[in-house]
């Protein structure tokens, strides 16, 4: 009797789950027809090409480099006796930066200002004798190169005194020191590394089409990333006349920066050029295009399906493109939704 039990019921246990088993797969099957009946039309956003006036005014972004940048080396030797400006020191052209020990070079200047008397005592002396055929023409022309030769060692060891007052080239920031009071210095030694931020060049890239349209010169709004949105005039300075290998331009914009030098070099900045030429033009988002530029292609809604076309593209601005070929006004092109899309598939507008 027990036996017959237990049979019973490992028989209604099987039961059970077979029938939750084929539930859960109905359920499955539902949810997966239903899934397919969604998924049949694909969502996506459409737009139609209009014919609209095409502003070929773009931007352009790039770093702000420093309008003048120098690493300023020794050109003399010696012991640093002095170091007058640290990092940070806003200098003027010709200010000391940096005064070297010059006992040598007076004793050098000492004895080359001694030569130099010395041969043209001389020469006076020969002219006389001369006069009265008491030497040779040879001799008074050894006498004149001997002035000539002690007045360049002169000239030189001047120079060289000189050289041991280290002056600023030009009016800037010490960005940099590399010198020390105590210092013995070689020539080729660096000292400060200099920077002049009063004006600075903001370095720009541009497609093919954007470049034609900038000339040298011509007035270019500039606002750093960093800088609160303030605006600053620029001025175009240089466009290079070769591409790099992207196909890309560089164009050069000189800004001049606030009386508190906020702007700084490395910074990320904006160049807006304002193009006043105008035309009408059949215009699609930049959305809308699949693939590059290079090789663009839409997608187009007929009977509710999509259907890949190409198309010839004429000016990029930054959110809009020129069409020249591919699709006409009317023709209802999709706008975004492209990536679940392909050849055929059923679509419903948004």
């Amino acid at each position: 009797m027990k036996k017959l039990i237990y049979i019973l019921v490992v028989v209604i246990l099987i039961g059970a789950v077979a029938f939750t088993l084929n539930k859960n797969k109905q359920e499955m099957t539902e949810k997966a027809a239903v899934a397919e009946i969604r998924s049949e039309a694909i969502p996506v956003a459409i737009t139609e090409p209009k014919v609209e006036k095409l502003d070929k005014s773009f931007i352009a972004q790039g770093n702000f480099r420093p309008y003048q940048s120098l690493t300023l080396t020794s050109e003399t030797q010696g012991q640093v006796l002095r170091v007058l400006k640290r990092k940070g020191d806003r200098v003027k052209a010709g200010e000391l930066l940096v005064q070297v020990e010059s006992n040598t070079m007076n004793a050098d200047l000492a004895t080359a200002q001694a030569n130099y008397e010395k041969a043209k005592r001389d020469l006076a002396r020969f002219e006389n004798l001369a006069e009265g055929d008491a030497i040779t023409k040879r001799q008074l022309e050894e006498a004149r190169l001997q002035v000539n030769a002690t007045q360049a060692q002169l000239v030189a060891a001047r120079q060289r005194l000189t050289k041991t007052n280290i002056t600023a080239p030009f009016s800037g920031e010490i960005n940099e020191i590399h010198v020390e009071v105590g210092s013995y210095l070689n020539p080729g030694a660096k000292l400060y590394d200099l920077v002049n931020v009063d004006r600075l060049k903001l370095n720009v890239k541009v497609s093919e089409a954007e470049v034609l349209l900038v000339e040298r010169g011509s007035k270019v709004t500039v606002r750093a990333n960093a800088g609160g949105g303030e605006e600053y005039e620029g001025t175009v300075t240089a466009v290079a006349a070769q591409s790099d290998p992207t196909l890309k331009y560089d164009v050069e914009v000189e800004v001049k920066n606030a009386s508190n030098n906020n702007l700084r070099a490395g910074m990320y900045g904006t160049a807006f050029f304002e193009i006043s030429d105008q035309r009408d033009a059949l215009l699609l988002p930049r959305q809308a295009i699949v693939g590059s530029i290079q090789d663009p292609s839409v997608y187009v809604v007929v009977n509710q399906k999509a259907a890949l076309r190409k198309v010839r593209v004429g000016t990029v601005t930054q959110d809009r493109v020129e069409i020249l070929d591919g699709v006409q006004t009317g023709e209802k092109v999709v706008q975004s939704g492209q990536i679940n899309l392909r050849e055929g598939i059923q679509v419903k507008a948004l």
